[in-house]
């Protein structure tokens, strides 16, 4: 099976999590992270989603303590059938289906109608790999390799990337030429020199692409 791929913006966006284990708990707590809204349909809860919705101040995750039903479903946007059982995931699963709400599936054949790729993330940089399901331990391996080769500097260049982004749009740049910039700023390999603390070679390079009047150190000061 081919997957297509894609990321997604679920802020506010409700999403149904059916199984309230250790698997669960990982697809909660990711959503959260991503600005969803959770309700996480379970007879059991974890300790740690216990936790988590008591000190939770935007009321995201929502706790329902029973088995599914096809009312859970009403209003969501993304399902997830995690639990350990997989004819419980797919009664989830084919419930979805009649719902038209696409859902993954943590057991069995049936994936569903997406997967989730192993994920490295350096701030707003995400690195993701997949196998297509065809063998997860493969795209573990190779989230380690990712994860090992792009450190936390990544994400700081994102974030740098970004505020130049921001400026050269603040200055109505010209479209075409302001691709070539970033293109020829990436091509700067910035990178290693932010993980080493190189602020005076950082900020020559920018000078030279930016003229005076932005550096590295106010974006920093400022994200």
């Amino acid at each position: 099976m081919k997957y297509y791929p894609v990321l997604m913006d679920i802020r506010d966006k409700v999403c149904l999590v059916v199984g309230g284990g250790a698997v669960g708990t990982r697809k909660t707590l990711g959503l959260i992270r991503a600005g969803a809204k959770v309700r996480v349909v379970s007879p059991e809860i974890s300790p740690q989603l216990e936790d988590a919705a008591v000190k939770d101040p935007d009321q995201a995750i929502e706790l329902v303590k029973r088995p599914f039903q096809t009312q859970d479903l009403e209003g969501v946007s993304l399902a997830f059938a995690a639990t350990d059982n997989p004819g419980v995931n797919a009664v989830v699963r084919q419930a979805a289906a009649r719902a038209n709400v696409m859902c993954n599936a943590a057991q069995g054949e049936d994936k569903g109608d997406f997967i989730l790729p192993s994920v490295v993330a350096r701030g707003d940089l995400l690195i993701a790999v997949s196998t297509c399901g065809a063998s997860p331990a493969l795209a573990k391996r190779m989230r380690k390799e990712l994860a090992q080769a792009f450190g936390p500097e990544y994400g700081e260049l994102a974030t740098l990337l970004a505020g130049v982004r921001r400026h050269l749009l603040a200055q109505g740049h010209d479209p075409e030429g302001h691709k070539q910039l970033l293109t020829a700023l990436v091509e700067q390999d910035l990178a290693p020199l932010i993980a080493r603390r190189k602020t005076a070679e950082i900020n020559d390079i920018l000078r030279q692409f930016l003229g005076d009047g932005f550096s590295w150190d106010d974006r920093r000061r400022s994200s």
